[in-house]
């Protein structure tokens, strides 16, 4: 299970690799529930990012996938097409989200979002490997 003080570990390599990278991220770590924990925005991140996060978190541990792994299924002719048209829209397919593990087995999400994919993708896996 995430707790609080898991997400703010999460959070804080997150920032410093945000801050590396010299982009300012929205970051949001959810629980097993997909239930908010924690979230940050970084001082002038993009305030369209902030849903983009918090539902990249929601959809890395809702399907058990990172967002990147699901964009790449669903493409036209994967076997996920349509898959962002579900749950009321509420499904990312790019890069940023990574579901969070102990011992194996998925305890929460992180989503990030600000940048290009690649830093999203870098940032989220700073965050998550501080868990």
């Amino acid at each position: 299970m995430i707790q609080l003080a898991d997400a703010r570990r999460i959070l804080a390599a997150a920032e410093k690799k945000a801050e590396e990278l010299g982009q300012p991220m929205n970051v949001a770590v959810v629980d097993e529930g997909g239930n908010l924990v924690a979230f940050e925005r970084m001082e002038n991140a993009w305030l369209g990012s902030i849903d983009i996060a918090q539902k990249k978190a929601w959809t890395s541990r809702a399907f058990d996938i990172s967002t990147k792994d699901l964009g790449n299924n669903s493409q036209p002719g994967q076997q996920f097409f349509g898959i962002n048209a579900s749950n009321d829209g509420k499904v990312m397919i790019f890069a940023g989200g990574l579901p969070l593990k102990k011992d194996g087995k998925v305890v929460g999400g992180v989503g990030v979002s600000g940048g290009s994919g690649v830093q999203d993708q870098a940032v989220a896996e700073a965050g998550a490997a501080a868990l």
